[in-house]
């Protein structure tokens, strides 16, 4: 079916250990755990070039994609997104979708109507996507956004798309060294009362990205010591302080 339609490779949902219950389950090895499970369906995936999981057991660093597990349509769900992903990048899974723009988890759709989205969220939640390792949508934008916010997150697949080659260069490198593409600022800049900063990242050793991640038109950015920082607009910023920011809803602060 590969050589016939041109796949490259496949998502292979679920594997989550829970669904592996010992009353329900006859496994070849009687002596297996349900996270042994997990790691032979992981294991598939190291056949193909192309993979997605939404689950893993000790395949931290190889080359394996991985998805947070379903997200609901929730301003809570973009709260979590950066210290989740970050915490994958620490656990050796470099490779790690944020899940679905705007929420993956289906039951949170059903029964709304177009009118009824949250526009500012779906807004905030592209941008937060927007400089991870990949976007990945779900709820179609063209059927519940206006025009305004629409061309706003278009504008966020374009920043994606431009900072493409970068992405793939941090990619390449953690391949080699294993480190995480996305970084939590204590891991860059230790030592600088970063442990508690869970609303921005670095994108590799370059760019650090400070979205919004929840209703709101500010919010402060702390930048490290040692450095001057540009924004995107190209104003310049003393590093060792923090700063408070407007935001308004089109604007995604990268630095």
């Amino acid at each position: 079916m590969q050589a016939d339609y041109g796949i490259d490779g496949f998502k292979f949902d679920a594997s989550d250990n829970a669904f592996y219950e010992e009353n329900l389950l006859d496994s070849y090895d009687k002596n297996a755990l349900s996270v042994d499970h997990t790691l032979a369906w992981a294991k598939l995936g190291l056949e193909f070039p192309f993979n997605e999981y939404r689950a893993g057991w000790k395949m931290g660093g190889q080359p394996l994609v991985q998805c947070l597990g379903d997200k609901t349509y929730s301003w809570n769900s973009v709260r979590i997104l950066i210290p989740y992903m970050i915490t994958a990048g620490l656990l050796g899974y470099a490779y790690t979708c944020p899940n679905m723009i705007g929420g993956g988890e289906f039951t949170t759709f059903l029964n709304k109507k177009a009118e009824d989205f949250d526009q500012s969220l779906i807004v905030r939640s592209a941008q937060v996507h927007a400089l991870m390792p990949m976007m990945q949508y779900s709820v179609a934008q063209w059927r519940i956004l206006n025009s305004e916010h629409l061309e706003i997150v278009r504008q966020c697949a374009l920043l994606h798309e431009k900072f493409g080659e970068y992405i793939l260069e941090t990619a390449k490198q953690s391949s080699k060294t294993g480190e995480p593409i996305l970084r939590h600022m204590e891991y860059s800049f230790p030592a600088e009362g970063f442990a508690t900063v869970l609303d921005q990242f670095m994108l590799g050793e370059k760019y650090l990205v400070a979205p919004v991640v929840d209703n709101r038109l500010k919010r402060e950015v702390k930048l490290s010591k040692g450095f001057k920082w540009k924004d995107d607009l190209g104003k310049i910023y003393k590093g060792g302080k923090n700063y408070k920011l407007d935001v308004p809803i089109s604007r995604l602060h990268v630095f």
